[in-house]
């Protein structure tokens, strides 16, 4: 049965963003590098101001296996790998990768590659309705550093917009030659400093994040 009413959690590195089945706008509240998940359960307490929910679907910043986090995220507090958030909410609960999240919310068909430009690179593959999270983020790149180094949001405030949008599009490049999509949704905050497009990408919009938190849900998906 579907539940009939789903609040979706959108976990990122610099807000924590609510929206609950019925609600017109979404509701944040400010994260960061200590940001923890008992700081987040106060925030949804403020912001739920005593309204109710059946199901959960929150998306976190780790990678994910079967539903358990792999690590804790690089921006945010300690304690989210091994954090029961089904038995803190008291509900039934889906926790999956943010960048998936996001890129179930925006999938249609075929082989899509999501990659999100925020605080940091979040990725995700959908082919067909099966969801493979990924962690390109951290795959070294030049210079022994990584993806995130260069297209993250402290490459374009190291760089200036000008040089990071050369970087996102030589990263969207190889990425393009090594998993083959037939396009690339591109989210996350920083997404709309990008001037011009790279061939094959298109723009995704961030409230997918909270459309995927209820597709989970509501529709049949594999791989999460």
């Amino acid at each position: 049965m579907i539940p009939a009413k789903i609040l979706a959690i959108d976990v990122g590195g610099t807000h924590a963003k609510f929206l609950l089945t019925g609600w017109q706008e979404k509701r944040e509240a400010d994260s960061g590098p200590s940001y923890t998940p008992t700081m987040l359960l106060a925030d949804m307490q403020r912001l739920l101001a005593g309204e109710t929910f059946d199901a959960v679907a929150i998306g976190l910043p780790i990678p994910m296996k079967g539903g358990k986090g792999l690590c804790e995220p690089a921006n945010l507090g300690a304690g989210w790998k091994d954090f029961d958030f089904a038995a803190a909410f008291g509900k039934p609960t889906k926790v999956l990768n943010d960048a998936a999240m996001q890129a179930i919310g925006g999938y249609t068909k075929g082989r899509m590659l999501f990659l999100g430009l925020g605080t940091g690179l979040g990725s995700c593959l959908i082919d067909e309705r099966h969801v493979l999270p990924l962690e390109l983020a951290h795959l070294p790149y030049k210079k022994r550093k990584s993806f995130e180094d260069y297209v993250g949001v402290r490459a374009k405030e190291e760089f200036g917009k000008k040089k990071w949008r050369e970087e996102v599009s030589a990263v969207i490049e190889i990425l393009q030659r090594a998993i083959l999509p037939d396009i690339i949704v591109l989210g996350g905050g920083n997404s709309k400093d990008l001037r011009e497009l790279p061939n094959g990408c298109t723009l995704g919009d961030n409230a997918n994040a909270f459309k995927g938190g209820f597709a989970v849900w509501q529709e049949s998906w594999t791989g999460l």
